[in-house]
């Protein structure tokens, strides 16, 4: 079974070509002469809007190109209500750049796990997740995918997959959220400085889906690091209206990482 595109076309380029292109652009803007990051949070939107503040994580993993295996994909659900967490009984991913093979032994690991099940209806429109697959075949060489549809879940309970699948160096944590969405440009700028602040401090018990659309899967990362002693931090912070869009009303967009 292969897991199909839903926004190609929408939120990035259904061309191969110009979708390549693009995402060169985006990276090439980018800061690559820093450390590897073993997690980050990027944002979700359409290319035009989000795209480069997604590429000033994603150009960090320039040097672990060809050592990055797997990687665990963890965003929101926009479309469908239900608890827990969904993962897919897909074989593959696909986008305009090809297919991913998906991890079946790490999904089989989390079958342990009473609150993470099969729900296909989650993944099948979800953009959440898509919109990072062609930065991450751009990125990196070869890597199986663990596509993870967050629903009603508790911080303790992503955390719990996220630590299953921590894995070395050969496992990247990649989690899916934009911040706040349809204030004014300068209310979206003190309103996602205050969430950049709450990411830092790993105040997860403070964040709310207001503030972080992806407030499921980033407070399941927070508490993670909180329990392993590391930190993230903000590398990009922005807005629509330094994009794409006018100053009226604006998404909120940040890039950060655990190094």
């Amino acid at each position: 079974m292969n897991r199909e595109p839903a926004v190609a076309g929408s939120f990035y380029p259904a061309n191969a070509v110009t979708l390549r292109h693009m995402l060169s652009d985006f990276l090439d803007l980018a800061d690559s002469d820093t450390r590897p990051p073993k997690a980050i949070i990027v944002p979700h939107a359409g290319y035009i809007y989000s795209g480069p503040i997604a590429a000033s994580a994603y150009a960090r993993l320039k040097s672990v190109r060809d050592s990055i295996s797997r990687v665990v994909l963890i965003g929101p659900s926009h479309r469908v209500a239900f608890q827990g967490l969904a993962v897919s009984n897909a074989d593959t991913f696909t986008t305009p750049l090809g297919s991913i093979p998906i991890d079946k032994a790490a999904i089989q690991q989390l079958q342990n796990l009473p609150f993470v099940g099969y729900l296909e209806q989650a993944h099948a429109l979800e953009h959440s997740l898509e919109v990072h697959l062609p930065f991450l075949q751009q990125s990196l060489a070869d890597f199986k995918l663990v596509p993870i549809v967050a629903g009603d879940a508790s911080p303790d309970q992503v955390s719990q997959v996220i630590d299953t699948l921590w894995g070395g160096n050969e496992t990247l944590i990649v989690i899916s959220s934009d911040l706040s969405h349809y204030h004014d440009y300068s209310t979206a700028q003190r309103l996602d400085r205050h969430t950049s602040d709450l990411i830092e401090q790993l105040n997860y018990q403070n964040l709310s889906s207001e503030a972080a659309c992806g407030k499921v899967p980033v407070s399941g990362l927070l508490k993670s690091l909180q329990e392993k002693s590391l930190s993230i931090k903000t590398i990009d912070l922005r807005n629509s209206g330094d994009t794409a869009g006018d100053k009226t009303r604006v998404v909120g967009y940040g890039a950060y990482v655990v190094e």
